[in-house]
Formats: C-alpha cells, sequence, structure tokens
C-alpha cells in the first residue's frame, strides 16, 4: 500500500465539488501521477470510519491526482493520510 495526503477539495470559482479531492501521492511528475489512475483510495476517520474513494485523472504537472470519493468527506480530512490500494 501507498500512502497519500488529502490536499483540498476540487474547486472552482464559485462552486466546491464535495466528492472530489486533490490528493498528492509518491509522484513527482505527471506521467508518474498517471500510473495511480485506476486505483483505489481509502481514508479512516479518527473513529475508525473509512470511506472509500478511486483515482480518476492526474492534476497539473507536479505529481497531483484527483479522487472522487462515495460521499465527501468532512473538512477535518484536510492535510490527512490515505491509504492507495
Amino acid at each position: 500500500m501507498v500512502k497519500g495526503k488529502v490536499i483540498q477539495f476540487r474547486r472552482g470559482l464559485k462552486r466546491i465539488h464535495e466528492r472530489h479531492y486533490i490528493l498528492d501521492v509518491e509522484a513527482k511528475t505527471r506521467e508518474e501521477a498517471e500510473k495511480f489512475v485506476g486505483k483505489e483510495v481509502v481514508w479512516t476517520s479518527p473513529a475508525g470510519k473509512k470511506i472509500n474513494g478511486k483515482i480518476s485523472s492526474a492534476h497539473g504537472n507536479k505529481g497531483l491526482v484527483r479522487s472522487i470519493f462515495e460521499k465527501g468527506l468532512p473538512g477535518q480530512a484536510r492535510n490527512t493520510e490515505l491509504d492507495i490500494k
């Protein structure tokens, strides 16, 4: 399993996509990040509740990826770690 980090909601100027998040994975370039597309993501809350998601695409040129979760993560999930299977 690989560790990742929740960076931010996917957002526009006036809209936040509640189920979409930008993640930092162990990649430095866009080409390395594209290898993670399609992998499952699991975020575990401090209480032990798990929320599943899937990596949908690369984001930018610095190794970030976009992911879509089953339901939205809480705001406290920002800057926390998650597992990539």
